[in-house]
């Protein structure tokens, strides 16, 4: 397989450039389903559209044996581009800044890949829609996918998701929980705003804030096992119209995470007695929790199973099997909790200077998505072949 990728590299990266130069937020990915269905159309490989609104499932094989699912995602993010590359993003304000660009295409070479096989058994290629937002039934790409049966009789699922700062084709295939579960919060301390020079006047919700975020910075030291990871962080702050106004109110949001369900509880419940230290003090709070993503569990058969094919593709210096935990989180949680799967981060390094994920000056080694597909593809025709 990996031979065979390196043959059609060239056309995967065009392929990937096309599709990061015309990015598309969540739900919203008409013109990379339309391309996604064009390849496979190409191909031969039946396909269904509209799959949790623009994804995309298709179906190799012979249907006789197991199901086994490759999935890809497709949404890009609302950030800038400012790389001076040929393939820059047209579109202003978004952008592939995650490298879901290259998944796509990776999944497509796969495709391409197994469409030249005599499948015994079923490859359901899944391509999925907003994996970094959530629609306004709070429901992400992965969450509707799983609802709209694209998992149903699966026996296995996998993923991949490319790491710029990783070397590249430096694969990490761990066990066990590999990425956190994600939730976030809203709260609003309340005071009594007045003026600025009289504020014994009011009850000043700055200064109440003040005090709530400080119990917040407490919790994951003073009130979660060390042992454990988690991590709760106050991201925004909003409060005031004018420099000698105190406000009635202000509102705090941030992001919480974990991998263990009970320090997840745990977080949440110290969040909330956080926000009522402005209760104690005169004031009052509301608090809302919004729940994201689970913690992302690779099954261990699954992932063993990964790095032998890896090994084999790249040889054994190529796969590290106890990788750290990420604290980022991934929707693909949703289908290894419906389907037992293993998820990989492919290193995709490019040497010329830092470009993290999420960022403006995100980019990656190109000849991974290559790599990608004869990984997926290899997966997927051993496993069937077993």
């Amino acid at each position: 397989m990996l031979d065979r990728a390196k043959k059609i590299e060239r056309q995967l990266i065009d392929i990937r450039r096309e599709i990061h130069a015309h990015p598309e937020l969540g739900f919203r990915e008409f013109k990379t389903s339309q391309k996604v269905s064009d390849v496979l159309t190409s191909l031969g490989i039946e396909h269904q559209r509209g799959i949790a609104k623009t994804g995309i499932v298709a179906t190799l094989g012979d249907g006789s044996g197991p199901v086994v699912a490759l999935r890809a995602d497709m949404d890009a993010l609302p950030i800038q581009e400012a790389n001076d590359v040929s393939y820059r993003s047209q579109t202003d304000g978004l952008m592939h800044a995650c490298g879901h660009d290259a998944h796509t295409a990776g999944l497509l070479g796969a495709a391409m890949l197994l469409s030249q096989e005599k499948i015994h058994g079923t490859v359901r290629l899944i391509f999925q829609p907003s994996e970094e937002m959530q629609d306004e039934e709070a429901k992400s790409g992965g969450m509707r996918m799983v609802e709209e049966g694209a998992l149903n009789g699966v026996e296995a699922v996998f993923g991949l998701h490319v790491a710029s700062d990783a070397p590249s084709g430096y694969m990490e295939i761990g066990d066990g929980p590999i990425m956190a579960a994600v939730d976030s919060f809203e709260g609003r301390v309340i005071g009594r705003g007045c003026h600025g020079a009289y504020p014994h006047r009011g009850l000043d919700p700055v200064w109440l804030s003040a005090q709530v975020i400080n119990a917040i910075h407490g919790i994951v030291p003073r009130r979660k096992d060390p042992t454990l990871p988690g991590l709760i962080s106050a991201c925004t702050i909003h409060g005031g119209t004018a420099n000698n106004v105190i406000p009635d109110d202000v509102t705090l949001t941030g992001t919480i995470r974990s991998f263990d369900p009970a320090v997840r509880q745990l977080l949440h419940d110290e969040l909330r007695r956080a926000f009522e230290v402005a209760k104690a003090m005169g004031g009052d709070c509301e608090f809302k929790l919004l729940y994201g993503y689970p913690t992302t569990v690779n099954d261990p058969t699954k992932a063993s199973f990964m790095r032998d094919v890896a090994g084999r593709l790249f040889g054994a210096d190529a796969v590290n099997a106890k990788p750290a935990l990420h604290m980022g989180a991934e929707d693909f949680s949703f289908m290894a909790q419906k389907t037992p799967g293993a998820f990989v981060f492919m290193g995709a390094a490019k040497g010329d200077r830092a470009r993290p994920h999420h960022n403006q000056y995100f980019d990656i080694d190109e000849s991974v998505i290559a790599k990608s597909a004869a990984l997926l593809a290899e997966t997927a025709k051993r496993y069937l072949a077993r």
